[in-house]
């Protein structure tokens, strides 16, 4: 294996994704960087997107599973029992990459030998001028954010930095970083789970550089979306501040941090006819109920990998 060009595994995550598949894959045929391999990690679909890897794409290496176990679940096995990379990149079925993503993530690793992660610059696919994800941020108020979400793209995020963590949608990790740390936890499910690879990440000292060479077009909400991705993030956003928000933090922030919670809740009411806020609020509920046990049996066992100070975490995140 070159030293300059180690190994790439890309792990594609698909459910009932054949339509988007094309797009994705001949894009990845054009990427400029040498050295990589495509896994697509099958989550139990039932339309011809197996049958069409086989037939169009036969270097693409497939992990089919018997049935859907969400996108950590797909993700982690698929890096557990077949990828062989040092550099894990995801990316989601309904993208198309710029011919220098790869090479772009692989060049911003080598170049921060800290970052175990690297960011992708994620813009709509249908407006290629206005921004996804510039990497994802943390509020003090608790909540997850894409960077520059909706914005348009006049340059804002054009440069390299260390940022909180990468939207998992697109996003490069290296392998000896998920050694240390472990794969997603497949109890969070499909929404949040990047989120708290992020915390555990920088909580063990691993830091995420943000690349905007590294382009990203994404039809967003194509394979997600609804009641069940309000219910999931309702309840996730709770379990990943339970597990994973340092205590000085907490003392700090806890006021923004029940505001916060207290306005998703009232906007939910608000919007109490729609199948989504209902199911918001069925999340937030969940993710109460959760709570004290995650804080009491999860919680622990990530604060002491903790190799980094307090206030460098309270830095990386936004007011």
């Amino acid at each position: 294996m070159s030293q300059s060009h180690p190994l790439v595994s890309v792990v594609i995550p698909n459910w009932n994704g054949a339509h988007h598949l094309v797009t994705c894959l001949d894009a990845l045929g054009r990427q400029t960087y040498p050295n990589f391999e495509v896994v697509l990690v099958d989550n139990g679909s039932t339309d011809r997107s197996v049958a069409l890897v086989q037939e169009r794409y036969p270097a693409v290496r497939l992990l089919v599973l018997p049935e859907n176990q969400g996108f950590a679940g797909a993700v982690n096995a698929a890096i557990r029992d077949l990828a062989q990379g040092e550099i894990i990149a995801l990316l989601n079925n309904d993208t198309e990459v710029h011919p220098d993503w790869l090479a772009a993530l692989q060049d911003a690793l080598t170049r921060y030998p800290q970052a175990g992660m690297a960011a992708s610059k994620i813009l709509l696919f249908d407006r290629r001028d206005t921004f996804h994800s510039a990497g994802d941020t943390f509020g003090v108020d608790g909540m997850p954010v894409n960077r520059g979400v909706w914005q348009r793209d006049v340059g804002q995020f054009d440069r390299e930095e260390l940022i909180f963590g990468g939207c998992g949608g697109a996003v490069a990790y290296r392998r000896a970083m998920l050694d240390e740390i472990g794969l997603f936890d497949r109890r969070l499910g499909s929404y949040c789970e990047d989120v708290d690879l992020n915390w555990r990440a920088q909580l063990a000292g691993w830091q995420c550089i943000y690349v905007p060479k590294a382009i990203v077009y994404h039809k967003v909400s194509a394979t997600g979306g609804g009641p069940l991705s309000s219910y999931h993030v309702g309840r996730n956003v709770l379990w990943v501040l339970a597990r994973d928000y340092p205590t000085a933090l907490w003392r700090r922030h806890w006021p923004a941090i029940l505001r916060r919670q207290g306005q998703v809740a009232v906007e939910a009411l608000r919007a109490w006819r729609g199948a989504a806020a209902r199911a918001r609020l069925r999340g937030q509920m969940a993710g109460l109920w959760g709570m004290v046990s995650i804080w009491l049996h999860q919680r622990p066992a990530i604060q002491q990998t903790r190799r980094v100070s307090e206030e460098y975490l309270h830095a990386l995140l936004e007011s």
